[in-house]
């Protein structure tokens, strides 16, 4: 069952989904929180996880971060990790006020950006007991290394400096956030722009964003541009050690461009920890894709089982 809620956070108030398992339960269930990706909505990859894991009889809660999707905040199209911690920690106070809950039993699950999001939010909230991630992306690194770590670096000092320029522009009193302003586009117009810039990974996400494959009206096209300044300091990775002795599992696709961002990370935890590949998957391919996904909730339902049960 799915209930439409209203979070309220460390900021805006959230939009989220909360999806209780079928069946009366004979004592408050385990509970995770499960954050979307970068520029993702709830009702995307975040949503599907949510809704598979409430299925094995986890209740589970995806929401829409501050400023996008459904959740209250302008500018819109904003990306702050700081507050995308806060909306981590903002979802699980909220679990702990469900009858439905145990509050001594919520994990946390994040996949592609959240994945980077949810270790400094559990390192720093005990309330989260176990912590899982899918295809983790640590956004920084992203922005500042490229997806594959080998961006030239002449590239993010340009963002820099059109980051720069907007928040002079702000500052003189010029409209730099309106409807007619272009942030920064997450997406060109074409696949084949796509994958010149981001090889398969950027074609994958354009598909993924950009089609009837889940394309999705609130989904973001475009971060404004004071993200840039805001992602490009933070480090997801900071403060792993800290989530030890509380359980660790990532989860990442053999094939993921992405996947030496989950091995960076693991090499910091301190555990208990595992690294579980999913044989032949992208980054993207476990987003949605069956034959990938369906490995990746029997091996999340194992870990949360254990570790919450």
């Amino acid at each position: 069952m799915r209930t439409d809620v209203a979070i309220p956070g460390a900021g805006p108030k959230l939009a989220g989904h909360l999806y209780i398992p079928a069946g009366e339960a004979a004592a408050p269930r385990p509970a995770i929180v499960v954050g979307h990706p970068g520029g993702g909505v709830k009702e995307q990859t975040a949503g599907l996880y949510a809704r598979r894991l409430a299925g094995r009889g986890f209740v589970t809660l995806a929401f829409d971060a501050a400023y996008q999707g459904e959740s209250e905040g302008t500018p819109r199209g904003l990306e702050d990790p700081g507050q995308r911690v806060e909306d981590l920690k903002a979802a699980v106070s909220y679990l702990t006020t469900r009858d439905e809950v145990d509050a001594d039993r919520i994990g946390a699950l994040g996949i592609c950006a959240s994945g980077g999001y949810v270790l400094p939010a559990a390192a720093t909230d005990h309330r989260v007991r176990a912590v899982g991630t899918v295809s983790a992306a640590d956004i920084a690194r992203q922005f500042r290394l490229g997806a594959d770590g080998a961006q030239d670096p002449a590239v993010i000092q340009q963002l820099l400096d059109a980051a720069a320029a907007a928040r002079t522009a702000e500052a003189r009193g010029e409209d730099v956030q309106g409807e007619d302003v272009q942030g920064l586009t997450l997406f060109p117009d074409t696949i084949e722009e796509a994958r010149a810039q981001g090889g398969r990974h950027g074609a994958e996400g354009f598909e993924y964003y950009r089609t009837d494959r889940a394309r999705h009206p609130r989904s973001a096209q475009t971060f404004t541009w004071s993200s840039i300044d805001r992602m490009v300091f933070f480090d997801a990775f900071r403060y792993v050690d800290l989530i030890a002795p509380r359980p660790l599992l990532m989860i990442a696709g053999r094939e993921a461009v992405t996947s030496w961002m989950s091995v960076e990370a693991f090499q910091s935890a301190r555990g208990p920890k595992e690294l579980h590949w999913i044989e032949g998957a992208s980054h993207v391919d476990l987003y949605d894709r069956e034959q990938y996904v369906g490995p990746a909730i029997t091996k999340l339902t194992d870990f949360f089982r254990t570790h919450l049960g």
